[in-house]
């Protein structure tokens, strides 16, 4: 028996099913630009089935991009799953943060002086190194400091691992600056940072690398 084609003569081409990477864009545009959904909503918003939609939704998750909770419509009624971006998700999409720091650094510095954008950015690290001094309690050993410290970094975008030292020390490396933008035009930022280290560890710390002049890592030597 002789098979039917596809599709009759001069008929136009079936247009092939979006790819899933474009379907899981279209999916995390439509978080951002309406909330959090249902799985039925996005799969009406995406044309796909729930079953389909569902897929890419778990997919994003296992990514880290979106979360499940569960919301009643209004305040009230029968609870509902919903599906919301999570802040790598919201991170996905364009910023404007760099160039807003920048815009504010320059204004503290043309307001108050040149020392003034230390003062501000030390306040900050200062701060931030009291926070982290309830995770790295001096009774830890430095090594277990320094992975934590480094576990730290690598949340807040710095990519940092841990290698030995001689000696007793050890280094954080970090293979990413989300600041960059920044550090290049107000090098204070990576000076502030590094008394941050200092004062979290209670080591003495020195930074032998840094991206923001052009190398590769940002690579801090800590020794006792």
């Amino acid at each position: 028996m002789t098979a039917l084609p596809s599709s009759a003569p001069g008929a136009p081409a079936a247009s092939p099913p979006p790819a899933p990477e474009r379907t899981k864009n279209r999916l995390l545009e439509l978080l951002k630009r309406h909330g959090p959904q249902t799985v039925q909503d996005l799969a009406v918003g995406l044309g796909v089935s729930v079953p389909g939609a569902r897929r890419h939704l778990i997919d994003l998750q296992e990514q880290g991009l979106i979360e499940a909770r569960t919301e009643r419509p209004g305040g009230r009624g029968r609870p509902q799953h919903v599906f919301g971006l999570t802040d790598r998700g919201e991170a996905a999409f364009p910023k404007t943060y760099s160039s807003l720091c920048v815009d504010v650094l320059r204004h503290v510095e043309e307001l108050f002086g040149e020392g003034a954008v230390l003062q501000v950015l030390d306040a900050r690290s200062a701060e931030l190194a009291q926070r982290l001094q309830a995770e790295l309690p001096a009774s830890l050993p430095l090594e277990e400091r320094v992975r934590r410290l480094a576990e730290w970094q690598t949340g807040a975008g710095f990519d940092a691992v841990v290698e030995p030292g001689e000696d007793g020390t050890w280094y954080i490396v970090e293979r990413n600056c989300p600041n960059l933008t920044v550090a290049r035009q107000y090098p204070q930022l990576c000076r502030s940072e590094l008394g941050m280290f200092v004062e979290a560890l209670g080591a003495h710390v020195t930074r032998e690398t840094r991206i923001a002049c052009g190398q590769g890592s940002c690579r801090y030597r800590i020794g006792p």
